[in-house]
């Protein structure tokens, strides 16, 4: 009598409970490739000046309304791996704030920053790419193919397309000229104005080795009169009014604090027994002696600017008026860090 033999179990039995395995062109390289372009066709409609916005919730509940490809794909929170090498890719092009301007007979066609361009030009690469294993292709022929158009991209058709090139980043003139096509895709009938405020940000906060970080622009959104109100500031501008009574300081020294403006606070509790009322007044006093001479030390040493990352005590914000220092609280680190650094960059310029 033959004995049955037991198959032995698949590969699929050794990976955890809910994972699939595929394997071979049909199903793993085809499989990518629709994760893609389904990604691509996601974000089409919301390419160009007319793009429409898209409603996105995150995964804290917040909703987010926008056309823009950089802040949809951050928000999206995409698993996929292969989809997310494209959004990579996508990143790295915001991060290195391309324009290009393709001038063609009838008008001119603008690009933004190529966020959503990355993705559009990857999904409509995979999507003939997929036509292509289908015929019979392997993946090898095609990549080997791909790498030749770039290499003739790259040496013969982009050389001929280039329209304006920015040969001195300090001219306010050329720099605007190569923002313009960028913020026309988002901002069109405005670019002339914002352009130009942006270049005057860019070309104020660029270092002494033409080294240009992002971060150094802030964009600050005050309620009431429009876009044409916007202007340029040279230094830090704060959605939140002084703490004490003193408003305005002009050619200040500033100190910059991360911990609260206040009467220090034991680690541990302690009790104090008060037989008088004189025993009393000098436990106050002893108090506000100790916190008047922390107010009067950084008022002799020449700051007029308090910034601190937490509160102001009454107390001390009695003692800030008494010595005119103006005492600003800061609710983000971020802002915090970013004042201690812009001190630090105009102290050592």
């Amino acid at each position: 009598m033959a004995l049955s033999v037991p198959k032995a179990p698949g590969f699929s039995s050794m990976l955890k409970e809910g994972t699939r395995h595929f394997a071979g062109l049909e199903e793993a390289v085809i499989r990518n490739i629709e994760a893609c372009s389904e990604l691509s066709t996601t974000l089409k409609t919301a390419y160009g000046p007319k793009g429409l916005n898209k409603m996105i919730i995150n995964h804290l509940e917040k909703l987010f309304v926008t056309s823009d490809a950089a802040t949809i794909m951050r928000e999206m929170d995409v698993q996929h791996p292969t989809a997310k090498m494209i959004i990579q890719a996508s990143q790295m092009m915001e991060h290195e704030v391309l324009f290009v301007s393709i001038l063609t007979i009838d008008s001119l066609i603008s690009v933004g920053d190529g966020t959503n361009f990355v993705i559009l030009f990857a999904g409509s690469l995979l999507e003939n790419a997929e036509e292509l294993i289908r015929m019979g292709l392997k993946p090898t022929e095609i990549i080997d193919g791909y790498e030749m158009a770039i290499n003739k991209v790259l040496d013969e058709i982009l050389p001929e397309l280039t329209v304006h090139e920015v040969k001195d980043v300090r001219d306010l003139k050329e720099v605007t000229k190569a923002i313009r096509s960028s913020v026309m895709s988002k901002q069109y009938g405005n670019e002339d104005f914002l352009s130009e405020l942006i270049g005057k940000a860019c070309i104020a906060v660029i270092g002494n080795n033409n080294a240009f970080n992002v971060d150094n622009i802030r964009i600050c959104k005050i309620l009431g009169s429009g876009i044409g109100g916007s202007q340029v500031v040279q230094g830090m501008v704060f959605k939140k009014l002084v703490e004490g009574d003193i408003t305005v300081a002009d050619n200040a020294n500033v100190v910059v604090y991360t911990c609260p403006v206040d009467t220090q606070a034991t680690e541990t509790k302690g009790t104090v027994l008060i037989k008088s009322a004189e025993e009393l007044k000098d436990f106050s006093r002893g108090e506000e002696n100790l916190l008047e001479t922390q107010i009067k030390a950084i008022a002799e040493s020449g700051a007029k600017v308090i910034v601190s990352g937490g509160k102001f005590g009454d107390l001390a914000l009695h003692y800030c008026n008494k010595y005119n220092l103006l005492a600003v609280r800061l609710m983000s680190k971020f802002d915090i860090r970013q004042s201690d650094i812009k001190l630090r960059h105009q102290t050592n310029g």
